[in-house]
């Protein structure tokens, strides 16, 4: 949805505008990137060959050039020393809904989503503390303040002036539809079961700072008091 509402600008150019809407997906690039590999923090990939092919997606008569493929957090500093200049949005969500999308999609453990959507967490922590020439961007200021955050990211890159976020968008979600931004986050917790909520809450109690950097609070059980 993101990527859609980003794209709706006149000033932008997507490499990908088909399914997930990623660049890593693209044929001759999708043997580098979207691979086993493609979260693992010691592997960097050949961006050369992938700038080579990204260049042919993009209209680059545009002045924005947009690239969506989420293991692209973990390798920022790459992306840096490739693409000059680089301006990066950095966005992320409430960890439990993150979660409930991964045992959905990926058929993740309880245990083991958690495990990854607070790996994500830091890296996006990281990358706001270290990366210049970013925003942050959570999907709840998003979907619930869609017009103030709409005009942080114009003011941030001035030529997304034209953003339209009345529209409907056709991201895939767990509705299986198109809709127009809207909050899905208490649907998506409330699909978690008593014991994946306890088993997520196991992985992320560990980790209160990482939590509390992005102001999100552990759930309670759905039997506590």
């Amino acid at each position: 949805m993101f990527n859609e509402l980003i794209s709706t600008s006149k000033a932008v150019s997507v490499n990908n505008s088909f399914g997930t809407r990623e660049g890593q997906t693209l044929p001759k690039v999708r043997k580098i990137m979207f691979n086993d590999n493609r979260w693992n923090e010691d592997i960097d990939f050949n961006w050369k060959i992938i700038k080579r092919q990204w260049l042919k997606y993009w209209d680059i008569t545009h002045p924005i050039l947009l690239e969506k493929s989420p293991p692209n957090i973990i390798r920022t500093k790459s992306l840096l020393k490739v693409f000059n200049p680089s301006f990066f949005i950095v966005f992320y969500r409430n960890p439990y809904a993150h979660c409930e999308s991964l045992m959905r999609r990926e058929n993740y453990t309880a245990s083991d989503a958690a495990e990854f959507a607070i790996q994500c967490l830091k890296y996006q922590m990281e990358n706001i503390l270290y990366l210049p020439n970013h925003i942050q961007v959570s999907y709840e200021h998003l979907v619930d303040t869609p017009e103030e955050t709409i005009q942080r990211i114009q003011k941030f890159i001035p030529e997304l002036n034209d953003l339209n976020h009345l529209q409907s968008f056709s991201a895939h979600n767990y509705m299986s539809k198109s809709m127009g931004i809207e909050n899905l986050n208490t649907d998506k917790i409330n699909k978690l079961a008593e014991k994946d909520i306890k088993a997520i809450n196991q992985v992320f109690s560990k980790n209160l700072a990482v939590l509390n950097f992005f102001e999100y609070d552990l759930v309670k059980s759905k039997y506590s008091a």
